[in-house]
């Protein structure tokens, strides 16, 4: 189950990382951020008085909330790293996010066995390959590596912090929507603030209703990604998950390959067979 649901969790952030870089070509990053998330946590507030989630409130909420700070503050650390770029090393940077829940469960206890030990390493490596690392002749800036590893230890923070947010399927969505409306509260509070400053809030265009379904995509794909992980993580070992999980930018390189038609390096293409190659050791262990 723990090797189901992490490589749903890759699959769901790969396309929803899809999704938003599509919209961020024409949408301040920023907004995106914020109309995603809104729609999401509306979306799961129905589900919550569905379900009767209210139930489950309890001091666990605020690692929803923790989780829901943290993550506006990486997301846009990391789109500030990927403006400074170049993008084919700042992207493969930013998996290094895998180190801290993987940390975490070393800490209490777990210890995968040689199978498992040797997929995560081949994981990693076909993770970091299937960015495309663009090591010759890109120079990178401090500031960019510096902003690349803050977005890493915020995601991975993120991964801890929604797995302890719950430990019922009721009391999972409750907390998802928490994280989701602190979400939106940080990030529309950044937006105010960057409107303030003189930045747009939006494109020229103004913001299309036949964008919507795209912005609501990206928001419940982000939302069961966390869904998807905190059950994984609660359900297996915290090591194989994190790490299956990491997945997702193997997905967003080939949906890019699919509907984009972009070409994928020789060094892609080995990366994902390296991350395959990983995932069937983790299973298989």
């Amino acid at each position: 189950m723990t090797a189901l649901f992490a490589l749903a969790t890759s699959l769901l952030w790969g396309l929803a990382d899809f999704g938003g870089g599509l919209l961020t070509r024409r949408t301040p990053a920023l907004t995106v951020v914020v109309v995603s998330q809104t729609i999401a946590a509306a979306v799961l507030g129905v589900i919550v008085l569905a379900t009767g989630g209210w139930s489950e409130a309890g001091p666990r909420l605020w690692f929803a909330v923790a989780a829901g700070v943290v993550g506006p503050v990486a997301l846009l650390s990391f789109y500030q790293a990927l403006a400074l770029g170049p993008m084919g090393v700042v992207s493969p940077l930013a998996t290094l996010s895998v180190a801290v829940p993987v940390s975490v469960g070393l800490f209490l206890g777990e210890r995968p066995g040689p199978a498992q030990l040797a997929g995560i390493a081949v994981a990693v490596l076909g993770v970091v390959l299937a960015g495309g690392p663009q090591l010759r002749d890109a120079p990178v800036q401090r500031r960019a590596v510096l902003l690349t590893l803050v977005a890493a230890l915020g995601f991975g923070t993120v991964f801890v912090l929604i797995t302890e947010a719950s430990t019922t399927v009721t009391g999972l969505f409750l907390a998802l929507f928490v994280q989701r409306v602190t979400n939106v509260a940080v990030g529309g509070a950044a937006l105010y603030v960057a409107v303030r400053r003189g930045a747009p809030a939006l494109s020229g265009d103004g913001l299309p209703r036949s964008s919507l379904p795209a912005f609501a995509f990206v928001g419940l794909a982000d939302v069961a990604a966390n869904g998807t992980y905190a059950v994984a993580a609660q359900h297996g070992p915290v090591t194989v998950a994190a790490v299956l999980a990491s997945l997702y930018p193997v997905v967003t390189a080939l949906a890019a390959l699919g509907f984009l038609r972009e070409r994928l390096r020789a060094i892609q293409a080995a990366g994902a067979g390296l991350a395959l190659v990983g995932t069937v050791l983790l299973a298989a262990g």
